[in-house]
């Protein structure tokens, strides 16, 4: 009973072995990973760049926090702007998504040049892996759309609502970046406890508001894939943000107590 409704939302299950492989494997990974995001095991980047230094070999390379950003989405972006050109003319639904993700990764670069303030660097083996996570979502989830061409349509469509919930959550995301960005004064790097929006409530509302938008690209998508993508980040995102708000309760004495980790009143 339950198996038939949620099969209501999804397009048939891929013909591609590759396509249903790494939804399993996506999402295992990304389980993994937040269970050792939780367990202290941090993947290096932002305010646990070096939080490994004691397992790290000595002649890791790194760079500035500012190119390995670069690096992370730029490749992401590139494969969503091909998009356009490798799968046209596939349908509304199939732009609505190129369209999407396209300006998911546009928006972080534009961040990382122009929004976000570092501190810190990043290491080569976590940058590698990363990109490499997230080039491989965002080529496989456009894989995975172009492979629904001539299948019946889910019957519960969730595009226009999956439209609404990636504005919403990308609008949300970058309003909280802007809000980071503006702890720092010119030449500060220390870190200080975010306040506004709903920082006040969580300490990381832009991972919240980042499900949020992966959802929305889900509902747009109604694949096997973005689903087991998004409830894969989802695994990760609620572990970093366990991790972050232990970060900061360890660091400030005056971390409020009520404020949680992701979601308000909650987690």
């Amino acid at each position: 009973m339950v198996m038939s409704k949620l099969l209501n939302l999804i397009y048939p299950p891929p013909s591609s072995m590759f396509v249903s492989a790494m939804s399993v494997i996506s999402l295992l990974i990304l389980v993994k990973s937040g269970l050792s995001e939780i367990k202290g095991n941090h993947m290096n980047y932002s305010k646990f760049w070096n939080a490994n230094s004691n397992t790290t070999p000595q002649n890791q390379i790194k760079f500035s926090s500012k190119v390995g950003m670069l690096l992370l989405y730029t490749p992401a972006l590139l494969a969503a702007a091909a998009s356009f050109w490798i799968f046209p003319h596939e349908g509304i639904r199939s732009t609505i998504f190129h369209a999407a993700i396209t300006i998911h990764y546009l928006k972080r670069d534009f961040e990382v040049l122009f929004v976000h303030k570092y501190s810190g660097s990043m290491l080569l083996d976590s940058a590698f892996s990363i990109t490499l996570s997230y080039f491989s979502s965002a080529a496989t989830m456009i894989y995975a759309q172009h492979l629904t061409q001539g299948l019946p349509e889910p019957s519960i469509n969730l595009l226009y609502p999956g439209v609404v919930l990636f504005l919403v959550g990308i609008i949300g995301n970058f309003y909280h970046h802007y809000i980071l960005s503006k702890l720092r004064g010119k030449g500060e790097k220390e870190y200080k406890i975010p306040k506004g929006g709903l920082f006040n409530l969580v300490i990381c509302p832009h991972y919240l508001f980042e499900l949020i938008a992966w959802y929305g690209v889900s509902f747009i998508c109604q694949t096997l894939y973005s689903f087991s993508f998004s409830i894969g980040s989802t695994f990760y995102l609620f572990g970093r943000s366990y991790a972050t708000r232990k970060w900061y309760v360890s660091k400030f004495d005056d971390f409020p107590n009520d404020v949680k980790a992701i979601i308000p009143f909650v987690f």
